[in-house]
C-alpha cells in the first residue's frame, strides 16, 4: 500500500500546473501527508494553509451555522460541508473530505492554468487510496 505523501505526489504530478497536495486531520490541524514542488512551502506556511482549510470546513463560524440549522430544522446537522473549490488571483483549491473518512480532507492547489475537471478528477480518483491509506 502506497503511503499518503507517495499518493499526494502522483496528483500533483498527474495535473498541471499542480502545486501541492495534502491530506489534514481536520481534529488535530495536522498534516498527515503532503506533496509540493514550491520551495517556499516551509512547514510553518503549510500549517498555516491546514488550520485555514479546518477553519473553513470545521471552523467557529460554520458549527455556529450548524446549531442555527439544527434548531430550525429539529435534526442535527454537523460536519456539513464536503466539498470546497475556491479560486484566489493565481491559484484554484480543490478540498473535499475523504470518503468514509469524515475527519480528512485533501487539499489540491494548482495554478489558474489548471484544467478544473482535471483536478476535480485526479483529486477524485486519488480519494478512494489516500482514505484507504489514513489512519
Amino acid at each position: 500500500m502506497a503511503d499518503l505523501n507517495e499518493i499526494c505526489a502522483e496528483v500533483v504530478n498527474e495535473v498541471d500546473d499542480a502545486f501541492a497536495c495534502s491530506v489534514v486531520d481536520l481534529n488535530t490541524g495536522l498534516l498527515l501527508g503532503v506533496s509540493h514542488n514550491i520551495p517556499y512551502f516551509t512547514q510553518t506556511y503549510l500549517d498555516a494553509v491546514a488550520a485555514a482549510a479546518v477553519d473553513m470546513f470545521r471552523g467557529k463560524t460554520i458549527t455556529t451555522v450548524e446549531k442555527l440549522l439544527t434548531n430550525q430544522r429539529g435534526s442535527e446537522v454537523s460536519k456539513s460541508i464536503k466539498e470546497v473549490q475556491m479560486t484566489t488571483d493565481k491559484t484554484y483549491h480543490f478540498m473535499a473530505i475523504l470518503p468514509g473518512k469524515e475527519d480528512y480532507l485533501v487539499v489540491l492547489v494548482t495554478g489558474r492554468k489548471a484544467n478544473l475537471g482535471m483536478g476535480w478528477m485526479s483529486l477524485r480518483n486519488a480519494m478512494p487510496k489516500l482514505a484507504e491509506a489514513c489512519p
